[in-house]
């Protein structure tokens, strides 16, 4: 009769003495029916190194011996012995078991005080990224809580910040570094949403016109070329001469030029802009198929060599920094409501492209499964902007093409 084997689990303030099993994968199973971790949930094993054999102690460096499913069979050909068969398995300290407790990330409390007597609290979380505020530089694991409050105090022209919590001290330590994935985090984060806009005129004959372009209470203006008029912060005005050649002169700048260029900006507190492209509205691809692909659909949608080639040439460089793309088109009605044109010349046809387009990780492109390049190539943009058939070539034609990074 042999002698019966017999395995302990400790976990956080718990153990229990079960039943060796015979193998490691029924071993992991009735651990992690013991612990109950919660879906998704990284799950390991470690033995200190004491209970280990001394071959297969002698090569970690730490009290323990991380275990896994590929141990029983790689240790067995370096003749150091199953590890999995010690007297005792730990698992790893909560902290660790659930990844998303990891002190990457904390909650912090903002309190803005916008009137004497009139406080607004922001809750929000902190997110370091892959950094772990729970350790130094060195690796050192901190212990405590992380937290602070910071409050935001007015008092007639006075601005003053006040941060109640666990800080550092106010000079600058000799080691102090200053990551530069933090800097471009940063930069992206302040860098406002614009949608840069051209618009191209197009005559049967030379003749005189007046454009307003008028913006939506949510939208702003930001530059303009040429500098024009400005009635408030949501109007432009233009008094042009439009050649057939395609030459626009502007009477207040005196200037020639081939094209006007305005930028809009959103208000961010209209919400999230990221959620404006999903997969039920866009579609997503790799930029290396996403630059030829946009290009055709320009093509399609009617814009010129040239005008089409400025529109990428002039966005190139964002879709660069992005492994992939998603895009959509703003629908006509949409369109006019946040953007509304107007021209004083009757008769007038408007051709309008905004293209909203964000950055995509590859897990996310998951989601975009069957909303691909593939999809997209049989999309009908033309009746998604509606856009009409055949222009007439006796009317003046506006064409608007405008492009915006939802981040």
């Amino acid at each position: 009769m042999s002698k019966q084997r017999y395995l302990t689990l400790a976990f956080d303030d718990r153990e229990t003495v079960k039943i060796l099993p015979p193998t490691f994968t029924d071993a992991e199973a009735m651990a992690w029916a013991w612990v109950q971790p919660p879906p998704g949930a990284s799950f390991h094993l470690r033995t200190p190194v004491e209970f280990a054999s001394i071959q297969a102690s002698r090569l970690v460096q730490g009290p323990y011996l991380y275990i896994t499913s590929r141990i029983p069979t790689s240790l067995p050909k370096l003749r150091m012995g199953c590890v999995w068969k010690s007297s005792r398995m730990h698992l790893l300290p909560r902290r660790w078991l659930f990844p998303q407790s990891r002190s990457s990330e904390m909650p912090a409390t903002f309190n803005l005080e916008l009137t004497p007597g009139r406080t607004v609290a922001l809750e929000t979380f902190c997110d370091s990224g892959d950094l772990d505020m729970s350790r130094t530089q060195g690796g050192t694991l901190v212990d405590g809580n992380f937290w602070g409050v910071l409050k935001i105090v007015h008092k007639d022209d006075t601005h003053s910040m006040d941060f109640n919590g666990t800080k550092l001290t106010s000079h600058i330590p000799n080691d102090f570094f200053l990551d530069q994935r933090t800097i471009s985090k940063l930069v992206v984060a302040t860098k406002p949403t614009i949608a840069r806009c051209t618009l191209t005129i197009v005559a049967p004959k030379e003749q005189s016109c007046e454009l307003v372009v008028s913006l939506a209470p949510t939208w702003s203006f930001g530059m303009a070329y040429p500098v024009t008029e400005k009635q408030g912060n949501r109007k432009l005005k233009y008094f042009l001469r439009v050649r057939p050649e395609g030459y626009l002169e502007h009477f207040d700048s005196d200037i020639v030029v081939t094209s006007l260029y305005y930028e809009a900006m959103p208000d961010p507190s209209q919400g999230d802009l990221v959620s404006y492209i999903t997969p039920a509205n866009g579609y997503a691809m790799p930029t290396a198929q996403f630059v030829p692909h946009i290009s055709k659909v320009l093509d399609d949608l009617g814009l010129s060599i040239g005008s089409r080639t400025s529109f990428i040439n002039n966005a190139v460089a964002s879709f660069g920094s992005h492994k992939n793309v998603a895009y959509r088109f703003m629908q006509p009605h949409r369109l006019s409501a946040a953007i509304d044109l107007q021209v004083m010349v009757d008769p007038c046809v408007f051709r309008r492209i905004f293209l909203m387009w964000r950055g995509v990780t590859d897990e996310e492109m998951l989601i975009f499964v069957g909303a691909g390049e593939k999809e997209a190539a049989t999309k009908n943009w033309k009746a998604a902007i509606g856009l009409q058939e055949g222009p007439d070539m006796q009317s003046l034609r506006v064409i608007d093409t405008s492009i915006m990074e939802c981040a």
